[in-house]
């Protein structure tokens, strides 16, 4: 078969996935899969290879990231339940003062967003924008966009997020290295999306709507926590649990180039592996955040129970895409691809941008458009030397970003928890989302030139 015609059914199979998300309204879980099976028939695998192919790709996929997703989601649970999250926003709006609140939001929504979700991060901490809003005099978008963008660029590129993770894993990059690039990268990315852009577009946009109190459950409205849930954690402690497993992290990737003892590297390289990092942090927050604020056992059990439902779904999306990517490769698509993108001398890390980008704005998903555009893309990359494959996780992370719009629930959720239109939701939301995506991208450009 030739290239070309490998490249035409992939972009078919793409057209599936959109179709099926965005017109049939179908799980993107069940559109991966009818898409790999329909690429693996037109691309020639045989019949009784397709199913075994599409299977490996989930097991491989899955066997690395499914431990890791679970610890971080029971460990953002923690912290937002706890009021931990409350807590280091309070204490960043009272350190840094009224006039830098928006710097203060930004940082808050930064370091919470580590292990939060983005979706729990702006549910759990509206009430808090809300609050600091009506008691400040400030605008909602002043004090919430900064927020929203720090929650936003570390879900979209920062491990250990399911996105970056599932990146990771394709195309074999090295953790400790994405963190400390991903941390390079965020940090001006955030400011001009969040705090710059947000002060801008607060001077333009008045919303016309009220924005909705959310479902914070240690919270009320002025940010007090209630009295069944009890005294709010410590600073120290909020602080400390969110940031632990960064801090293992990035240690254990620090360590070979300290010359310790073989013995104690090693085991430091085994606290800092992101499965155990997690574990640990998880273990911490029982005692910082729960035990500590008179939670019984019970109420924790629950609240694991709680953290872990919701977490099938992302789960079969991933693994779908680790099947996608095993049919790419076994069909020779990736092969193919490479082929006809070294004619165009096209770099891998533009090449995954712009995949992402593509795939995000036509069916919604940052989550679909990463991992459709990390398994097109990892075989190329195989047959390419000289790509930075941590800059190609972070590359093909803020592509996943891009102009969130109507087919987005992201869009709609910012929409109305801040009481906008959806016309001020472009103005603001959407124009925020492709701001932090182009950004990051630049950054990811010029970092490239000195590593």
């Amino acid at each position: 078969m030739s290239d070309w015609y490998l490249i035409l059914m992939t972009l078919l199979a793409i057209v599936i996935v959109i179709i099926g998300v965005t017109v049939l309204k179908l799980h993107p879980f069940i559109s991966l899969l009818i898409a790999s099976l329909f690429l693996g028939i037109v691309a020639g695998l045989p019949v009784t290879k397709i199913v075994s192919s599409y299977e490996t790709g989930v097991g491989n996929t899955l066997s690395s990231l499914a431990v890791i997703i679970g610890l971080g989601t029971v460990l953002g649970g923690m912290i937002t339940q706890s009021g931990g999250g409350t807590q280091i926003a309070n204490t960043l709006t009272h350190k840094l003062g009224m006039n830098r609140l928006h710097w203060a939001m930004m940082i808050s929504g930064f370091i919470i967003g580590l292990p939060v979700f983005f979706e729990v991060g702006v549910v759990l901490l509206i009430p808090l924008v809300i609050s600091v809003s009506r008691n400040t005099k400030k605008s909602i978008l002043f004090v919430g966009l900064p927020l929203i963008a720090g929650l936003s660029i570390v879900h979209g590129i920062v491990p250990p997020h399911p996105g970056a993770m599932t990146a990771i894993d394709i195309y074999h990059a090295d953790i400790g290295k994405v963190l400390i690039y991903a941390l390079i990268v965020a940090i001006p990315s955030v400011i001009v999306a969040g705090p710059l852009f947000g002060k801008w577009i607060a001077k333009h946009v008045v919303p016309v709507g009220q924005p909705k109190l959310g479902g914070a459950v240690f919270s009320g409205p002025n940010g007090e926590n209630d009295k069944e849930a009890g005294p709010l954690p410590s600073a120290f402690a909020s602080f400390f649990t969110v940031l632990l497993p960064i801090i293992l992290i990035l240690i254990a990737t620090i360590v070979p180039y300290l010359h310790f003892n073989k013995s104690v590297e090693h085991v430091i390289e085994f606290i800092g592996d992101p499965m155990m990092a997690l574990l640990i942090s998880v273990v911490v927050a029982f005692f910082t955040l729960g035990y500590t604020k008179k939670v019984n056992k019970g109420r924790v059990g629950a609240l694991i129970d709680d953290c872990l439902k919701p977490i099938a779904a992302i789960l079969l999306i991933i693994g779908s895409g680790g099947g996608f990517k095993q049919i790419l490769i076994d069909s020779g698509v990736g092969d193919a691809i490479a082929n006809i993108s070294g004619h165009f001398n096209m770099s891998p890390i533009v090449l995954a941008f712009i995949i992402a980008a593509l795939v995000r704005i036509a069916t919604g998903s940052a989550t679909v458009s990463l991992i459709t555009a990390a398994g097109i893309v990892a075989p190329i990359i195989e047959h390419t030397t000289g790509v930075n494959k941590e800059l190609l996780v972070i590359a093909t992370g803020a592509g996943s970003l891009i102009f969130s719009h109507v087919n987005d629930a992201g869009f709609w959720l910012i929409k109305e928890y801040l009481g906008l239109t959806v016309k001020e939701t472009f103005k603001t939301w959407t124009v925020l989302e492709t701001l932090l995506s182009v950004t990051a991208f630049i950054c990811v450009l010029i970092v490239s030139v000195f590593v």
